[in-house]
């Protein structure tokens, strides 16, 4: 009771005015925009002013709205989403840690999207042939696991989570949890959709209200309306130039103004997906006659009926105040490319050429790669293919190397099906599997060897340092599906479709005409193979195993409850320059494969951080022997001789993917504090739900006082309250001192798990 822990599926009231369901998948559970409306107007009531569309949703979705305090950027909120998805790398971890709770089914709908262990090599099927053998025992692990705790099941082929989540679960004002951090996708549909770590979803699961600090909203006006070359790529490209990698921290970025009208829902959703780049809790568009369009065509026309009737929830209120405003004229809004090695650093098109001839960056395009779960709709694909079309009607193909990477199994039966998937083989690209692929680092790269200085063009989202392809020196920019189907073609970062000329096999000149293309077919989708598993209605004889023995897989031990006292003489295990991304914390790629088993997975830890002591990765000194070596190995000689360490950190230590295991790999090896300039947030969170204390400079500038071979002491433990700094003394070799202070944001919630060892530790106190 005092969790409020509903032990299985119960239907919902059914609505006033109607009884819609949230998906075809679950037609007992409803959509309740009664009980949104309802808490709307609490809330209302209560603050007296116009509110946001991202305030009517999350306000909508408190656990007590009448009590609830809120303030933006200040409280924390208790809030009951509405679903929960994880896709098959995070699911693995959630899925173990919900077994660990002890609790017989998930509370709310909830399902498993298997798209990111399909690595890319020969091509779509023989590709996904080869991925259901090597996952064969995870993939049957989330199968059973599904089964038995009532989450459905998108096998492999399927499609990535998020264009599944789009096609099927999203919807207007609703309230979506996912564990990855592109989760935000969903904006495009009206819905607060937001990326978390494993934990999080294990909470929301066991039907516990799920904890977010009140966010602030960032504003993004747009007038005019796309036309030409420029697409809703741009849009974000554009938006992540102005706001930077963490100018989006702790906010919600709310699309509004007349040029919206003029974007897609898909083409809105790439933009709410790529929101994550600026740090943002999540992105969002107001319902609109676009979303309308895209509802019914996807078989939801209750739903889009149902939307009409309560749209004044499902926009922002006239005259709300956002705390940053932000506009754009999509009129003059020109093609964007960014990069490299950071999806911040904005280009138009027209000048990406001249810039990389200046930074000596490589101007031949060696792959384009079109797809991903930001660009792989109906109208990307078609724009790309009438950019190819031209090409062979002129008789050439690309240059470069291309890719088509299909988002989902409906996609990439309906371009076969339009001809759009065989202009895209015609030009020269290969149509991988409908997954993640080099998106994520799942690319067998052969063209180039590794350390090899070369160039691609990306319609991803992330183009970090050797994301996609684990080399250090490939230089990955992002940009639209169309842009990159160009330059492929063309071959050069020089090349600019909106100006310059290409040369046909006649010997002739011609300019590529701006690419158009329906957002949605003509005819019906085509569903192609059926790749759902329904959980059964009785799953009391199903079998979840996990074989001891598995180097792919491992049951959780519960980590260790604080002792009670401060942390002194903490080793520093790495003290980390410049930026550290998640994927520096816990690589992908070929490492995906050990995401279910904690121990095996460790082995990555940090081996991407840039050590300040020698400007090497995945080189620290042992302050014992003084030898150097391998992050993780160290982390694992202090774990085995009682030797507790933390990390130091640079500013938005932790951004980009959601994965939580860059918070448990730390805490398994032995890990008690990371002390930063500043965090991102679900990075944060993460390392909170894992009994980690996530610690930050109250003055920046004491970054620079702390040395690899100091030790330091953590104060003010047994008194740790909200608001109140930490004290650390730094213990310097030659026996000085210094004393700075330590800020964090732990609410009351969050202390208990520290002092419990854990969130998942606490959750089982709280059931005993």
């Amino acid at each position: 009771k005092a969790l409020g822990v509903r032990q299985y599926h119960v239907a919902s009231v059914l609505c006033q005015r109607a009884k819609v369901a949230m998906s075809h998948f679950e037609p007992n559970e409803y959509i309740r925009y009664d009980l949104l409306e309802k808490n709307i107007n609490i809330v209302r009531k209560r603050l007296n002013r116009p509110l946001t569309l991202s305030e009517k949703i999350v306000y909508g979705h408190l656990d007590d709205p009448a009590n609830q305090e809120i303030e933006r950027g200040k409280t924390y909120l208790r809030l009951r989403p509405d679903r929960v998805a994880m896709q098959d790398a995070t699911a693995q971890m959630a899925m173990l840690q919900f077994i660990s709770s002890g609790l017989p089914k998930v509370a709310v709908p909830s399902t498993i999207h298997c798209d990111h262990l399909i690595e890319a090599q020969l091509g779509g099927e023989k590709d996904l042939r080869r991925a259901k053998d090597i996952n064969q025992e995870v993939y049957n692990f989330l199968a059973t696991a599904g089964a038995k705790y009532g989450v459905g099941f998108w096998r492999p082929g399927s499609g990535i989570i998020h264009q599944i989540i789009l096609e099927n679960y999203a919807y207007p004002g609703v309230l979506l949890i996912g564990t990855d951090s592109h989760t935000p996708n969903g904006g495009g549909l009206g819905g607060i959709c937001i990326g978390v770590g494993g934990a999080d979803a294990v909470d929301v699961m066991a039907g516990i209200p799920w904890e977010l600090k009140c966010p602030k909203v960032i504003g993004v006006k747009l007038t005019g309306s796309l036309s030409g070359w420029t697409s809703p790529k741009d849009v974000i490209l554009k938006v992540a130039g102005i706001l930077t990698v963490k100018g989006g921290t702790g906010a919600i970025v709310e699309y509004h103004g007349p040029g919206v009208d003029s974007i897609s829902c898909t083409g809105m959703a790439t933009i709410c997906n790529m929101g994550a780049e600026i740090g943002a809790t999540t992105s969002v568009f107001p319902y609109n006659h676009r979303m309308k369009k895209y509802l019914s065509k996807t078989g939801r026309a209750d739903i889009a009926n149902l939307a009409d009737e309560f749209k004044d929830h499902l926009v922002p209120d006239s005259g709300c105040h956002y705390d940053q405003l932000i506009e754009i004229n999509l009129s003059e809004l020109k093609p964007h490319i960014n990069g490299p090695f950071t999806p911040d650093l904005a280009h138009p098109v027209a000048e990406v050429g001249s810039v990389a001839e200046k930074e000596g960056w490589p101007l031949d395009i060696r792959v384009g790669l079109i797809g991903s779960c930001t660009n792989s709709s109906y109208e990307d694909m078609g724009r790309s293919a009438a950019v190819a079309k031209q090409a062979l009607a002129h008789g050439l193909k690309c240059k470069s190397q291309f890719t088509i990477t299909p988002g989902s199994e409906q996609i990439r039966a309906t371009i076969e099906r339009d001809g759009y998937a065989q202009i895209l083989r015609d030009v020269g690209g290969i149509v991988l599997a409908n997954a993640c692929g080099p998106c994520i680092g799942q690319w067998d790269r052969k063209d180039i060897k590794k350390g090899e200085k070369n160039t691609i063009v990306t319609s991803y989202n992330r183009n970090f340092t050797g994301r996609n392809d684990a080399n250090p020196e490939t230089h990955a920019f992002v940009t639209s599906p169309e842009i990159v189907t160009a330059l492929a073609i063309a071959g050069t970062l020089k090349f600019n479709p909106e100006t310059d000329f290409l040369t046909g096999k006649d010997g002739k000149k011609f300019k590529l005409e701006a690419p158009d293309a329906d957002e949605l077919p003509r005819a019906e989708f085509d569903p192609g193979q059926d790749t759902y598993q329904h959980p059964p209605k009785d799953s009391s004889g199903q079998q979840v195993d996990v074989s001891p023995t598995s180097q792919r897989l491992q049951l959780l031990e519960p980590f260790d409850k604080w002792d009670g006292r401060d942390l002194e003489d903490l080793q520093i295990l790495i003290k980390v320059k410049g930026k550290c991304t998640t994927d520096h914390i816990s690589a992908a790629g070929p490492w995906l494969k050990f995401r279910g088993h904690l121990d095996n997975i460790s082995n990555n830890l940090l081996i991407g951080a840039i050590n300040v002591e020698n400007g090497k990765a995945n080189s620290v000194r042992n302050a014992v022997t003084q030898e150097f070596g391998p992050v993780p190995d160290t982390a694992r000689y202090y774990k085995k001789h009682g030797i507790r360490w933390v990390v130091i950190g640079d500013e938005n230590y932790g951004e980009g993917s959601s994965r939580e295991h860059a918070a448990l790999e730390p805490r398994h090896l032995g890990g008690r504090a990371i002390i930063t300039k500043s965090f991102a947030r679900i990075h944060e969170t993460n390392l909170k739900k894992q009994g980690l204390l996530p610690l930050t400079f109250a003055d920046p500038a004491d970054y620079n006082k702390i040395h690899p071979v100091d030790k330091l002491t953590i104060q003010g433990l047994r008194d740790f309250a909200p608001g109140k700094p930490l004290t650390c003394i730094i213990k310097h070799p030659n026996g000085t001192q210094e004393t700075i202070l330590l800020n964090h944001t732990f609410n009351e919630t969050q202390i208990e798990w520290f002092r419990a060892g854990s969130a998942l530790n606490r959750m089982k106190e709280l059931q005993k």
